[in-house]
């Protein structure tokens, strides 16, 4: 016998537990030991991507998918009503949503749930959508809830119980604004909130209220007419996509970190366009929102958008690390207002040096020749900057010569140049000795005394 079979019957449980339903069920053959211990598993993750392999052609083979629901049918009679702590089902295929709806109905009912994972997705000739039960906002024992594609949630007030939820995801599901907030006022444990490409019915007012909300995610792949965040215990935000035509309450008090990524933004390149100047001219309050912000980092779209508004731009006391993720394609316009509204910035992040040079780019950068040159620069406090991405390309060079220069409170400069994409000039030993020689010259001819260290993928060059 192997000494994995000889363990006590929990432990073997607990081991079946981090495998999906199918392959469980599969190890009942490897022994006797093995044989029933699927009727005690506590955790359920049934996937009909796995159980039916994406072969060419077997989605559409009925007798497959009636396999696949027999299969489960028998697992859920033979666990019968022992406890369950996690229920996983992804289903692509479904053909019986009172099928469906018995299986959850039936992990529900055993009681202990805690974690509940669902993404049911109907053919079109059936619905839409599937319904999901109601059944699945009255469970308190639920500690986390996941719904993901394909399903419609259809709220009543009154009748959601849900207390120890502390984990809310809503992947790609319609939701009524409205039946949101209802949500969102009846759970009172709720810490972390996903919201990826929300189907927001109506399109117009959305708000996400929750006192105890410490982790909010959200994605939005078109434009609401508002958009509020009221989470005065907020610590964590991830928001990217679409920006909202208007943010009347911005209630983020105690953050820590924040990132902001406007990502399917379309650039704002026309000198005069009024129709984007206009759209934009209200983001502004959510940075007003997040202005107590610890940490915060910017995708290149968001540099863009911040330009419409930076006569607006708030400042950001608390902001101690700033992190800017740079494209070829996306201008630094914003920098200048950026860098002078951040008085206690310690640490600048900068991912990729390369970008769209545009007269508004300012005296961050030295791409182009102008007076009071690097004077936003001599203001900033920043003593630690990191630099990812280097090719080591005299263009680069100059950037971080005018960075040397111009940084008065420097005292020390990371470059990183990453070869995840392939290898870099500088993994050239030569091509790395002369760029550490010109940045020790040039501390050796300047009054400045910045500390230089450049990693080429995980190696310390000296």
């Amino acid at each position: 016998m192997d000494r994995v079979s000889i363990l006590p019957d929990e432990v073997l449980c607990h081991i079946l537990s981090f495998l999906t339903t199918k392959e469980a069920a599969l190890t009942s053959i490897l022994a006797k030991s093995w044989r029933n211990l699927l009727a005690f598993v506590p955790s359920l993750t049934i996937d009909d991507s796995v159980f039916l392999h994406p072969e060419e052609g077997k989605l559409e083979r009925e007798d497959i998918i009636q396999s696949f629901m027999a299969f489960v049918d028998r697992v859920l009679a033979l666990q019968g009503n022992s406890p369950l702590n996690k229920f996983s089902l992804k289903c692509v295929t479904v053909v019986d949503t009172d099928r469906v709806d018995g299986w959850v109905s039936n992990a529900l009912a055993r009681g202990g749930v805690s974690d509940l994972d669902l993404k049911i997705i109907i053919p079109s000739d059936i619905g839409e959508f599937y319904k999901l039960s109601p059944k699945c906002f009255e469970c308190n024992t639920l500690v986390s809830l996941k719904i993901h594609r394909g399903i419609d949630i259809s709220l009543v007030a009154g009748r959601i119980l849900l207390p120890l939820l502390k984990t809310l995801v809503l992947d790609s599901v319609p939701v009524c604004p409205n039946e949101f907030e209802i949500l969102l006022q009846a759970l009172p444990s709720l810490e972390e909130l996903l919201l990826d490409c929300v189907m927001w019915k109506g399109m117009e007012d959305v708000t996400v209220s929750s006192p105890s909300l410490k982790t909010l995610t959200m994605t939005l792949d078109y434009t609401l007419k508002t958009l509020s965040f009221d989470a005065p215990s907020l610590l964590h935000f991830n928001y990217s996509g679409y920006a909202a035509l208007d943010y009347p309450v911005v209630n983020m008090g105690n953050l820590v970190d924040a990132q902001i990524g406007d990502s399917q933004l379309k650039q704002l390149r026309e000198p005069d366009n009024d129709e984007d100047a206009h759209r934009y001219s209200k983001v502004w309050k959510l940075f007003h929102g997040i202005r107590y912000v610890g940490n915060l980092t910017l995708l290149p779209d968001t540099l863009e958008v911040l330009s419409m508004c930076s006569e607006s731009m708030p400042v950001f006391n608390n902001l101690k690390s700033l992190t800017i993720r740079s494209d070829e394609d996306r201008g630094w316009q914003a920098m200048p207002a950026l860098l002078s509204n951040c008085p206690h910035l310690e640490a600048l992040v900068i991912k990729g040096l390369v970008h769209r040079v545009t007269n508004k780019c300012g005296d961050v950068c030295d791409c182009i020749s102008r007076e009071n040159k690097g004077l936003s620069l001599t203001l900033c406090p920043v003593k630690v900057m990191k630099i990812h991405g280097f090719q080591g390309t005299k263009k680069e060079m100059a950037m971080m010569k005018h960075f040397l220069d111009y940084f008065l409170s420097l005292k020390e400069m990371r470059i990183y140049a990453e070869e995840n994409n392939g290898p870099t000039r500088l993994g050239n030993h030569e091509v790395c000795k002369r760029v550490l020689e010109m940045f020790q010259l040039y501390n050796k001819l300047s009054s400045c005394n910045v500390k230089v260290k450049l990693m080429v993928g995980d190696v310390l060059c000296r």
